[in-house]
């Protein structure tokens, strides 16, 4: 071998060695430019100050812009799409919902996304709990006296809900499923109408997020008879947990920070660390409760099998009630 040729080999070798130290930096560096935030949802709502919220917090601590982009549409789906094939380089992130991440899944809709193969989960932001509300004319103050109203009363109580198949709908399902009491399904094109018809009396029980009934509740329009989140929210700390009369019983969706799947493990690992710091700030937690939502923290994998059992979980529900979406 000529020395020439010698050289030549050694340059090389220098060459991927040097790179790889180089590569280490870039991560390290991270983030040197803007983020931009996914929001699967439009303005308003508890999913975009939730989104703001997080992307304040590490925008403040990193000393970067984090760009909000709303994209809503399809339930949710049109978002999650975007984030899911975004370059894998972390400064591309989706506030993911369980909406967009199991429910829709669960039904075997066609997507542009594998909510398990396409998305590197990042951690848990919030639980937003669905609470059960009923017209003051229904004859129960607690969830087991609704329960043994519907069964004594065989379909005769109504439900509303936003729409087939949303997360309102699959509570009241997992509810049946778990009691045997009988509910009539009455879907609506979202959740004003259901909350009119609600109020007016002409349904007589519905599962809704804290912040849709709170103003409600204040005028004694509706009554709380329970709450879907595993224990009782501190928003609402008299308001009985269904569980505790159903161990096992949830009917809470959550929010995430996800990134496409590919992110260096060293970006999700320092995101989710600012995020586990946010959830431990009692100032940061006072605003995610006082939207009506429970902070909520997680380790990367922990979200994943998060969504996994979620997955199953309401699978399961969809099938033994034979919900089909376009009901």
């Amino acid at each position: 071998m000529g020395i020439e040729r010698k050289w030549r080999i050694v340059a090389v070798a220098f060459a991927i060695v040097g790179s790889i130290p180089a590569a280490h930096a870039a991560e390290e560096a991270y983030p040197n430019r803007p983020l931009r935030l996914i929001v699967p949802y439009p303005p308003g709502g508890s999913t975009d100050p939730t989104a703001r919220a997080y992307g304040s917090w590490i925008s403040d601590k990193w000393g970067v812009s984090i760009v909000i982009d709303n994209r809503p549409g399809a339930g949710s789906t049109i978002g999650h799409a975007l984030g899911a094939k975004a370059t894998p380089d972390g400064y591309t992130l989706l506030l993911g919902t369980s909406g967009g991440l199991v429910v829709s899944p669960a039904f075997g809709t066609r997507l542009a996304y594998d909510p398990i193969k396409d998305f590197a989960p990042i951690g848990l932001g919030v639980y937003v709990p669905f609470l059960l509300v009923v017209h003051p004319g229904v004859a129960a103050k607690n969830t087991q006296e609704l329960i043994d109203l519907a069964k004594a009363q065989p379909g005769k109580i109504n439900f509303g809900s936003p729409g087939t198949g949303t997360p309102n709908h699959l509570g009241m399902e997992l509810l049946t499923t778990m009691t045997g009491a009988r509910f009539t399904h009455v879907p609506y094109k979202g959740g004003g109408p259901a909350t009119i018809d609600l109020v007016a009396g002409r349904i007589q029980a519905i599962f809704g997020s804290i912040p849709q009934w709170q103003p409600h509740l204040a005028t004694n329009r509706v009554r709380a008879v329970g709450i879907g989140h595993p224990t009782r929210v501190k928003s609402m700390p008299d308001v009985q947990a269904i569980a505790e009369i159903l161990p096992g019983f949830n009917n809470t969706s959550w929010y995430g920070l996800l990134a496409p799947a590919g992110t260096p493990a060293t970006i999700i690992n320092k995101i989710n660390a600012e995020m586990n710091r946010a959830a431990a700030n009692p100032e940061f937690i006072k605003f995610i409760e006082g939207m009506g939502l429970e902070i909520a923290s997680s380790t990367p994998k922990e979200m994943g099998d998060l969504i996994r059992s979620e997955l199953a979980r309401w699978t399961k529900v969809i099938e033994s009630a034979g919900i089909k979406p376009a009901d």
